[in-house]
């Protein structure tokens, strides 16, 4: 039985803050949320054996919106990594199991956007740690995206992108941790979240309990009445109506760039494909404008992800507490 971290992973929009918050309400599980320390942190300052490029790290850390909603002590978690092994992974790992005894559990876990990209890592660093993968149909992902902020930059083609290549990396981490990693699929968890929880617990080496349903982990996400898109729920309550929302919410020409590209991969994972009746006057628009701006999009999305990888993606200035004792925040 494994009983170390839990993971959340999956693009935004997926359903990962469902599931974040039926795992926070688990009475052995501490979740904590957008976090982002793999994301912004890992490797980001070098050599943090080193003190100086230690306390660079921490410093920033402490500087971190996000972070100090987990009221860290800086202190105590400077005194406890130089007593063991100095590398990041346990930096974020002191940070998480702090919290875990704030809220009196055992057991910690995070959900943060895009941690696909660093299973192997993570699994290196914490060989009994279980990643969920979360699927979301692209079309209603994107819909979903464009519904929230109104705005979607890079548009369908970037969305279509965004989409692919966390679904490669989904397939290529269950292949490599059969027993490590598992991708759940958001509309599976909606319309059977019972079946599917029961499932995941057993996967991560937890007991079932109903209890989970209370969402009392995450009574900010329950109170408000969820994370949908498309208006809030019933507090705590699991609802399947978004699913399908894309065929109001998107252009026949958008579906159908997006079945173009992503339907081998969507069909692998029981998404039925729509069947797309075209004018010949939108034909026109959609081979002349739709494919070749998308397919630029989606190309400029990989390039500008690629960089990134190279560079790394440091914390957005606007998620930074501004001031030379920001550090002393959160203790």
């Amino acid at each position: 039985m494994s009983f170390g971290p839990i993971y959340i992973a999956g693009p935004e929009r997926s359903g990962t803050s469902l599931i974040y918050a039926l795992l926070a309400s688990h009475p052995n599980i501490a979740m904590t949320r957008r976090t982002n320390m793999w994301t912004h942190f890992f490797n980001q300052y070098g050599d943090i054996s080193r003190p100086k490029n230690f306390e660079r790290c921490l410093s920033m850390m402490m500087r971190y919106k996000r972070l100090l909603l987990l009221k860290p002590d800086p202190d105590r978690i400077r005194s406890e990594f130089w007593q063991g092994e100095q590398t990041y992974a346990r930096l974020f790992a002191l940070l998480e199991e702090h919290y875990a005894e704030q809220v009196g559990k055992p057991r910690w876990g995070d959900k943060s956007l895009n941690t696909e990209r660093y299973a192997d890592a993570i699994f290196a660093a914490f060989p009994e740690a279980r990643i969920l993968h979360m699927v979301r149909d692209p079309r209603d992902r994107y819909s979903s995206a464009l519904t929230r902020w109104k705005v979607s930059r890079g548009g369908v083609g970037a969305g279509s992108a965004i989409w692919l290549s966390s679904i490669k990396l989904a397939q290529q981490n269950q292949e490599e941790y059969p027993d490590q990693y598992k991708i759940i699929r958001y509309e599976t968890l909606v319309n059977q979240p019972e079946e599917t929880m029961r499932e995941i617990c057993a996967f991560i080496g937890e007991e079932y309990t109903p209890a989970i349903f209370s969402m009392d982990g995450a009574k900010t996400f329950r109170d408000e009445g969820g994370n949908s898109s498309y208006g809030q729920h019933e507090p705590g309550r699991i609802s399947n109506k978004s699913i399908g929302r894309f065929r109001q919410v998107l252009s026949k020409r958008q579906i159908a760039f997006m079945q173009s590209m992503a339907g081998r991969e969507m069909e692998a994972f029981g998404y039925i494909l729509d069947n797309i009746h075209l004018s010949p006057f939108e034909q026109s628009l959609y081979y002349l404008l739709d494919v070749p701006i998308n397919l630029a999009r989606m190309a400029a999305w990989l390039l500008r992800e690629a960089y990134l990888d190279q560079i790394g993606r440091p914390v957005p200035s606007y998620r930074i507490v501004a001031g030379p004792d920001a550090i002393k925040a959160g203790a």
